[in-house]
């Protein structure tokens, strides 16, 4: 396989677009967790102290702990394709100076960042897709056997 500038510059526009799908996701997790945070301290505010809402505490708590882990995996997907992208410069800096040996590793590392930045993309969004199903099972209420 030949090495050439233009075989690192095709993860770009790649990158771009996922830094670009995470930046979303990441938007739409702090306006949440915000939304919780306000809810949080209303239903702190409004507890009477001999009756406070324990179940709905508990819901808060754990939607706050699962908003946790989902910003947590956020992270680190941008840092692994903030990676790769680095990696990519890094590849077409020493193809620059004729190192297509040393320019292949920094390639081929960048591909490993990628990918692990897209598989920890798949488990952030079944757990989205998990703490949405349970929400939508809480509107329907109990099952009718």
């Amino acid at each position: 396989m030949e090495l050439t500038f233009a075989t690192p510059a095709l993860l770009f526009p790649a990158v771009s677009l996922l830094f670009l799908s995470y930046t979303n996701r990441f938007l739409s997790y702090a306006n949440l967790v915000r939304t919780l945070h306000d809810q949080w301290l209303r239903a702190g505010a409004s507890a009477d102290s001999q009756t406070v809402n324990t179940a709905g505490h508990e819901t808060l708590a754990a939607q706050i702990a699962n908003l946790r882990r989902r910003i947590f995996l956020i992270r680190n997907m941008q840092v692994f394709g903030a990676v790769s992208l680095l990696l990519c410069v890094l590849s077409m800096i020493v193809l620059f100076f004729d190192l297509t040996l040393l320019a292949a590793v920094f390639f081929a590392a960048a591909l490993v960042a990628m990918l692990l930045s897209l598989a920890i993309l798949v488990l952030e969004v079944s757990i989205s897709v998990r703490a949405l199903e349970l929400q939508l099972g809480d509107l329907e209420g109990p099952k009718k056997h």
